[in-house]
């Protein structure tokens, strides 16, 4: 069979390749979909047969609407339409009730079906123009990493399918998220492009189900796509490295000798000289990460690698998603570097209470990295992050070299733009300084105090982040006694911060500082934090962080 290379202007033709049963490689914004007419029972036997693909493993029916979801499925949930309004079209596959008119051979015998609308829109024309819905597995032979381009495609399937229709590279880079919505609560059978924490805004509770975080046992049968089989798997074994990235950098340096391949962010690439090196991206970006991994694993098929070993992101956002594809395609072989070690993020508004709350974290033996203080510190010792100062901000330095703080206060904290611009020159001097020191200390407790955290990258350190608040009277007559300023400039200054909403939206928890004394938010902040790292470690020890 000539598999031939289709161009977007080629939507008709590609059409008729579906309606009249062939096989079509079509774009989505996940990955490549090796697809067929989901009615015809017999184009979707050729899907198994291009893929060796096991006949138990159910597919993915797209469609290009929230429209079509009554022709093919029945007793929809409310739900389902809440999602689809929110996600669709996008990376989401809802596991719901079949109709008689969906072929076994799509749902391996189950009385439930996935649907999905992707968001390509080429592949939502071809779909509209061939008027039946595609039945659509990623496009690879079965256990080989998912295709992101065309090439990718092609390099599996050439000579296998009718044709590909090139749509370009894929948006996203790992396959959609598929949620179960028949039973209560929802489960979430496969992490993808739209994250856990997504789901649960609109659904409340989402329970993971283990296979996410395992491989099934041989006599469960897989209910969503990519479950039961070792899957995304290169030809050399894979050994997937959790924990801190600092710490799981430095235990794969430990492992690898001459002909080890390694996977890894781009902060570590350096430590590697002697090994073969593809990246994943910068630590604190995960959209990048998604779209590289599947190329990562797939490029060292044609290197001479005899073992690979991948660092992995935390759990959170899409972080779940790219640790569940290296850890398949590694059959779950996963060490943990250092899981005793707990890292805490705190920031919140100037006088919230952070140092009463850091007295806390050092009473129970933690170390504490003062980014502000560090800050000071880089502005004596690191050339580089003065001189980026000094040409953005002329007449930042006196004619000693000495930081003019309160000039270079007045003007940030009078413009955004200005203040934005500071901060980011400090993250990028800052968290690699961070980051060193986190990997050259032997401590097991650490709190990094930054009001910047999340917005310099420093929360990617983080098991935790906290958000630490007080009444805005109380944080005003703080600075105003901690720092000899007038009201007029301690207001001045909390205005130019973030609003405690904004800490407690985007951090994982809060303490919040409404005590009488300092001693006595120390004293709630302490039995806080003891349980927070308690919790942490009971997560650590069941596999539950960076799953």
């Amino acid at each position: 069979m000539h598999t031939q290379r289709l161009q977007p202007r080629d939507t008709a033709e590609a059409a008729e390749i579906l309606r009249r049963g062939g096989l079509l490689g079509i774009p989505t914004e996940t990955v490549y979909g090796l697809g067929a007419n989901g009615l015809n029972p017999d184009a979707v036997g050729r899907i198994f047969a291009a893929k060796g693909r096991p006949q138990d493993n159910p597919l993915i029916l797209h469609i290009p609407s929230a429209d079509w979801l009554e022709r093919y499925c029945g007793d929809i949930p409310d739900t389902a339409y809440a999602l689809a309004e929110r996600f669709w079209p996008g990376p989401l596959t809802m596991v719901l009730r079949r109709r008689d008119n969906v072929p076994d051979q799509v749902t391996a015998g189950l009385d439930t079906v996935g649907m999905r609308c992707p968001a390509h829109p080429l592949c939502r024309a071809v779909i509209q123009a061939a008027d039946v819905p595609v039945a659509a597995p990623s496009g690879n032979t079965s256990g080989r990493p998912s295709p992101t381009t065309a090439a990718h495609m092609l390099e599996d399937m050439d000579g296998r399918i009718d044709a590909i229709l090139d749509g370009g590279p894929c948006s996203v880079g790992v396959e959609s998220t598929i949620v179960d919505l028949t039973c209560t609560p929802p489960r979430l059978l496969r992490p993808g492009g739209i994250t856990l924490e997504r789901l649960q805004a609109v659904l409340g509770t989402v329970e993971v189900d283990p296979a996410v975080t395992r491989l099934m046992g041989a006599g469960e049968k897989p209910k969503a796509p990519g479950m039961k089989y070792r899957h995304y798997a290169p030809k050399a074994p894979v050994t997937v490295i959790t924990g801190a990235p600092e710490k799981s950098a430095q235990e794969i340096l430990r492992r690898v000798g001459p002909t080890s391949g390694i996977i890894c962010f781009e902060e570590f690439a350096d430590l590697f000289r002697e090994q073969e090196v593809h990246t994943l991206g910068p630590v604190g970006d995960k959209l990048v990460q998604a779209q590289r991994v599947f190329d990562a694993l797939r490029t060292f098929d044609t290197s001479d690698v005899t073992e690979i070993f991948a660092q992995c992101p935390d759990n959170r956002g899409l972080g779940l998603a790219i640790g569940n594809r290296l850890k398949k395609a590694a059959g779950f072989h996963v060490v943990e570097a250092d899981s005793e070690r707990v890292v805490l993020g705190l920031t919140g508004g100037t006088g919230a209470g952070k140092s009463s709350a850091l007295r806390a974290i050092r009473s129970l033996g933690g170390e504490v990295i003062d980014c502000d203080a560090l800050y000071h510190e880089m502005l004596e010792t690191c050339a580089p992050l003065r001189d980026e100062i000094g040409v953005s901000f002329p007449g930042a330095f006196d004619a000693a070299g000495q930081l003019d703080r309160r000039k270079l206060g007045q003007e940030v904290f009078s413009h955004k733009d200005r203040l934005e611009q500071l901060n980011g020159i400090v993250a990028r001097h800052l968290v690699p300084e961070v980051r060193r020191r986190l990997a050259a200390s032997e401590s097991k407790i650490f709190a990094i105090d930054a009001i910047n955290l999340l917005e310099g990258g420093l929360d990617q350190l983080c098991d935790r982040t906290i958000a630490v608040t007080a009444p805005l009277e109380l944080r005003v007559r703080r600075i105003m006694a901690r720092d000899n300023i007038t009201e007029q400039y301690a207001r001045l200054r909390i205005s130019a911060q973030q609003p405690d909403e904004y800490y407690r939206g985007k951090c994982d928890c809060e303490l919040n500082n409404a005590a009488d004394t300092a001693a006595a938010f120390e004293m709630e902040a302490r039995e806080f934090f003891q349980r927070l790292i308690d919790t942490i470690k009971e997560e650590k020890a069941h596999g539950k962080q960076g799953i």
